[in-house]
């Protein structure tokens, strides 16, 4: 009995997601979604019981998260090849993401591949920043070679910008 409910929560578990390392493979900035491709294989037993790893199907539409509060919001461009994380909500979430607000899900959907929102930015060994500061903030391209820098313990300011610097604004 115990091998069988082992077995039973298994099959369950094994149609439930949470989260998943994607690739970004198209952006749509009017939107603000992805089309992504999950970057771990899925495995798959095939009907002699043998298994096999099979390339997950394309995630569409997926909302990116963008950090905001107060009315302002951090952007930034996102471009194919990107990597992210997109997580799984535990409800369908099609009436909220359609209308805001509170809303009732349209099915019982739980967990599932289509209500997925993206968080663009986790990066794997070999895509991961050099030149990484310990001790400030910095808005910066991944070669470190432009960068804005605040230094919250001396208090000062940086900005690198070695193909030059336009500043708009009022002239006082």
């Amino acid at each position: 009995p115990e091998e069988t409910l082992r077995l039973a929560i298994q099959g369950a578990l094994s149609s439930v997601w949470t989260a998943l390392p994607c690739i970004v493979v198209s952006f749509d900035p009017v939107a603000q979604t992805i089309v992504a491709q999950p970057a771990i294989k899925a495995i798959q037993q095939l009907q002699n019981g043998t298994y096999q790893a099979v390339t997950m199907p394309l995630l569409l539409d997926v909302p990116v998260v963008f950090q905001r509060g107060g009315g302002v919001t951090l952007t930034f461009p996102i471009a194919a090849g990107d990597e992210c994380v997109v997580v799984f909500m535990a409800r369908n979430f099609d009436a909220w993401w359609q209308s805001g607000g509170v809303q009732l899900p349209l099915d019982a959907r739980r967990f599932n591949l289509s209500d997925g929102m993206a968080f663009v930015g986790p990066l794997s060994q070999p895509k991961r920043l050099s030149g990484y500061s310990t001790t400030t903030v910095q808005l910066r391209n991944d070669a470190g070679t432009a960068f804005y820098e605040l230094d919250p313990v001396n208090l000062t300011e940086r900005i690198e910008a070695t193909a030059g610097l336009t500043i708009h604004g009022p002239v006082t």
